[in-house]
């Protein structure tokens, strides 16, 4: 292959190296030019072009991606139409994605011209999804790179995939006397979802007292019953393979296989068998829609794939877990459909500007100013320069002059008239007053002078609709406000009494909480008293 500048006179059956934008006609990369396409450059006053021009017997690089992925294919995955030196692979089944690491490794070894990327070891993946690609780095190949490919491939491809089985699967929770029911319901609900994402069934679901021998009982009842996974909820975590639920499965006849996962969240996982059924003593951020260890190994074992200690002990790299958002943007070229961009969440701020600031004297906090901008509105403005789709602002105490220093912002306000009973009322009234098609929540304090829209925004950032959990700030080990709620925690926060707002939810739900960096200390400073105020303001002006 010869790589330069060709003169236009020259250029016929040249590819192009970058596309052309022309008055009248654009030619993409990779373009192989015509005569006409050179007559049409000529008469545009182009004099010379980049690109290449294959020598014989080498492979275009779409020719190349294709074979290349030709090799790759096998059941279940499919490649679909070459593009620019790329070809994608595609599963066509949910399962989960087996991953040959080491002949990976050699294949792109071999030479720098053709790359393979997969998704991860292990990935769940959904029908449809892109599980790798193929792209070929020059404008051609020598044929015998493609061969030294195929040499090593040889009929059995390094890419798999585990198709999801049906399960029939039952859930144990016992309880104690801090278990209430929508906890329970919650957890059934969270673990009907995780099965059937991956095809499985909650058949069963079993409620029983923190003891031995009623989860032994309860775990019989399971088995009578047909279910082929036993899934354990405990009052309490387990800490012991001497604990109640482990010692329950031992006296129903079960082994226990291993207690603990390199795996953050989800390390307390307990996994065991009765006979030939799989039993899991779930941890606590089982909880949790968050993802967990217990998807992994769920994952594992809906899929057939070995679970042994020795396989739960390999899961340390990578263990620890985080939000992921899946890559699944294909460029625009690809001739292929594009799946619908998932929507964006709806996330509201609520700002509470209701309270009397007692202890601010004679003066209402809101109204004082902090470098000649009132409380009130500085937040009111963070609030509105971030990426929230609305502002609502709960008033009470003095409103008119709170609505009056707030005037002429792009905001919606909802009066509290219960404002004196403490700011679960404002909470209350601010969270009702909110549109049916809100997805979440930023509560904000109006009293917190250095918050700032770049904040809000990095704790919406991490709001994940599909997994949606409670962001809570953290600056330096130290967590803060704002808080972001998801929707499903509305109904609870409506019911909260008195001035602490939602501290006791954030401990009820903490396997729910998400901490998010913030380089800021602005998560802690309140205004709630002159000295507070002349201290910020002095800072400030330092």
């Amino acid at each position: 292959m010869i790589f330069g500048a060709f003169p236009c006179a020259e250029a016929e059956g040249v590819r192009l190296a970058h596309t052309l934008k022309l008055p009248q006609l654009k030619l993409r990369k990779g373009h192989v030019l015509s005569a006409i396409d050179v007559a049409a450059l000529e008469a545009a006053g182009i004099t010379s072009v980049s690109g290449a021009r294959l020598a014989p017997g080498e492979i275009g690089e779409d020719d190349a991606a294709r074979a290349i992925a030709a090799l790759l294919a096998t059941t279940g995955i499919v490649a679909r139409p070459p593009y620019t030196g790329r070809c994608n692979l595609y599963a066509q089944t949910p399962a989960v994605l087996c991953i040959d690491a080491e002949r990976i490794d050699r294949l792109n070894r071999i030479t720098e011209a053709i790359t393979l990327a997969t998704a991860p070891q292990h990935a769940c993946v959904r029908k449809n999804q892109r599980i790798a690609t193929v792209k070929i780095i020059p404008f051609a190949v020598a044929p015998q790179r493609i061969d030294a490919w195929r040499k090593l491939i040889g009929t059995e491809p390094p890419l798999r995939l585990a198709p999801l089985r049906a399960c029939r699967a039952a859930l144990i929770m016992s309880v104690s006397s801090a278990t209430t029911d929508r906890m329970l319901d919650i957890a059934v609900d969270i673990t009907r979802d995780r099965l059937e994402t991956l095809g499985g069934k909650l058949a069963l679901e079993l409620r029983c007292n923190h003891d031995s021998v009623a989860v032994s009982q309860a775990l019989r009842q399971a088995l009578a019953a047909g279910c082929d996974l036993l899934l354990v909820l405990g009052a309490t975590v387990s800490k012991d393979r001497g604990d109640v639920v482990p010692t329950a499965i031992s006296i129903s006849g079960g082994v226990i296989e291993h207690f603990g996962m390199p795996v953050e969240p989800g390390n307390m996982l307990l996994t065991a068998r009765i006979g030939g059924v799989p039993v899991l003593n779930l941890p606590g951020c089982a909880r949790s829609r968050s993802q967990n260890g217990f998807d992994l190994v769920l994952q594992r074992l809906l899929a057939g794939l070995p679970l042994a200690p020795h396989d739960i002990m390999g899961l340390g790299v990578g263990g620890l877990m985080h939000r992921v958002s899946e890559d699944e943007a294909i460029a625009a070229e690809e001739p292929a459909a594009i799946a619908p961009t998932p929507r964006s969440p709806r996330i509201a701020a609520l700002v509470l500007a209701a309270g009397r600031s007692t202890r601010m004297g004679e003066h209402n906090k809101l109204l004082c100013n902090v470098s000649g901008v009132p409380l009130a509105l500085r937040v009111t403005n963070a609030a509105c320069a971030s990426h929230v789709c609305q502002v609502m602002v709960v008033t009470g105490h003095e409103s008119e002059r709170v609505e009056a220093a707030l005037a002429g912002r792009p905001v919606s306000f909802t009066h509290n008239p219960d404002y004196a009973q403490g700011l679960s009322t404002s909470l209350r009234r601010g969270l009702r007053a909110l549109p049916a098609d809100i997805d979440a929540v930023i509560v904000l304090l109006a009293d917190m002078p250095g918050i700032s829209a770049g904040d809000i925004d990095r704790l919406l950032d991490y709001f994940d609709l599909a997994h949606p959990c409670i962001l809570v700030p953290e600056h330096e080990g130290r967590r803060g406000n704002p808080v972001v709620w998801p929707r499903r925690y509305f109904g609870e926060m409506a019911d909260l009494s008195g001035d602490t707002g939602a501290r006791g939810l954030l401990e009820q739900y903490a396997n729910d909480v998400r901490s998010v960096a913030i380089a800021s200390p602005a998560i802690f400073a309140d205004i709630d008293t002159p000295e507070a105020l002349a201290a910020y303001t002095d800072q400030k002006q330092k």
